[in-house]
């Protein structure tokens, strides 16, 4: 698979180049989030499938600058708004978290989500989206479409942290992994009841005139806390911020992310350190699933699937469900984040 993922990013290699050229790298400056870090907008030009697209990525960085880029990808019927959380984002934002203990941050929507473009939900699989992250870690890197970065931490929440794990284990081109809301050992039950909260998205009002196929997927009305956020306490303006910026997914994202990233597993690949952030994880915790209940749990049972090259650390997120960036207590994992990213990566 390593192989023939180089192989058809190599035949598309050609396509990025004259939609480079083509189209141009668009930024457009944003107003300053806070006084210890500043945002812009950028657009990165990639090749899905040999069609091009454009991703969007909201790129922040302290006022003293950073070596060290985070590149964050949300997780499924989400967008880069999960990275950096509007609602009390003094406690529950990893953009401004991160941004304060001096790393950069580029928090990306994927395609078909956000700002980005969007393709054929049919062309969007774990791999080919792996294959789109890895174009933009390459421009990161190269300082070619915007400020350049010496080193990259890539960051994941669910499919996001699937699809870092295939890109990172693939292309080798990062120097950490950050996985959230992923673990290789399944709670079957709590999967379904997630899958049977979506619907057609041409049956939701928000994304009826957005140009989305039929086939493109996101959750029905009023459902994210139970599916998401339980058993966290329900906190009305977190619920309703999640509710107001939900996005879109698709089915066949799923089906090689199983597979590959949880299943084979894809990440004993690795060669860098990662560090795996759960919470009371519904669809990933569980007696005959992933033991949730510490950080040396989910060490412990993580560990498996892992190299030791990954000196793997692992977080628990306790009292919360999957969307642990909305944790009332959120700054602590961050906190916990910046360590590690000090100890294994530096800024």
């Amino acid at each position: 698979m390593h192989n023939g993922l180089k192989r058809s990013l190599s035949r598309r290699l050609l396509a990025v180049a004259l939609a480079v050229t083509g189209a141009g790298f668009l930024t457009t400056p944003v107003a300053q989030a806070e006084p210890t870090s500043s945002c812009q907008d950028l657009y990165f030009p990639v090749t899905l499938t040999v069609v091009p697209q454009i991703m969007y990525g909201k790129l922040c960085v302290p006022a003293g600058g950073s070596n060290t880029v985070h590149v964050l990808i949300p997780g499924g019927t989400y967008n880069s708004s999960y990275w950096d959380i509007g609602y009390s984002p003094e406690t529950r934002s990893y953009r401004q978290a991160l941004n304060e203990a001096g790393y950069a941050t580029l928090a990306l929507d994927r395609l078909g989500t956000g700002r980005s473009t969007i393709p054929l939900s049919a062309l969007l699989t774990a791999i080919t989206e792996a294959e789109v992250v890895h174009e933009v870690v390459q421009q990161v890197r190269s300082g070619a479409r915007g400020p350049k970065f010496g080193k990259v931490i890539l960051g994941g929440h669910s499919f996001g942290s699937g699809v870092a794990i295939i890109e990172a284990g693939t292309f080798k081109d990062v120097d950490g992994v950050l996985i959230t809301g992923l673990a290789h050992r399944i709670n079957v039950l709590g999967a379904a009841t997630v899958f049977a909260a979506t619907l057609p998205v041409s049956i939701d009002p928000k994304f009826s005139r957005t140009g989305h196929d039929p086939l493109y997927i996101t959750t029905l009305p009023n459902t994210r806390y139970d599916i998401f956020h339980r058993p966290g306490p329900r906190i009305e303006g977190a619920v309703a911020y999640d509710e107001a910026t939900k996005d879109t997914s698709v089915h066949t994202q799923a089906v090689d992310l199983f597979p590959v990233a949880v299943i084979l597993p894809y990440s004993r690949l690795i060669d860098v350190p990662v560090m795996v952030g759960l919470g009371q994880d519904a669809v990933f915790c569980g007696l005959l699933a992933t033991d949730c209940s510490s950080g040396e749990a989910i060490k412990r049972t993580e560990s498996l699937y892992y190299s030791s090259k990954a000196q793997l650390n692992a977080y628990a997120m306790r009292g919360y469900g999957h969307v642990i960036n909305y944790a009332p207590n959120a700054r602590d994992f961050y906190k916990a984040v910046a360590q590690w990213a000090n100890r294994k990566v530096g800024r």
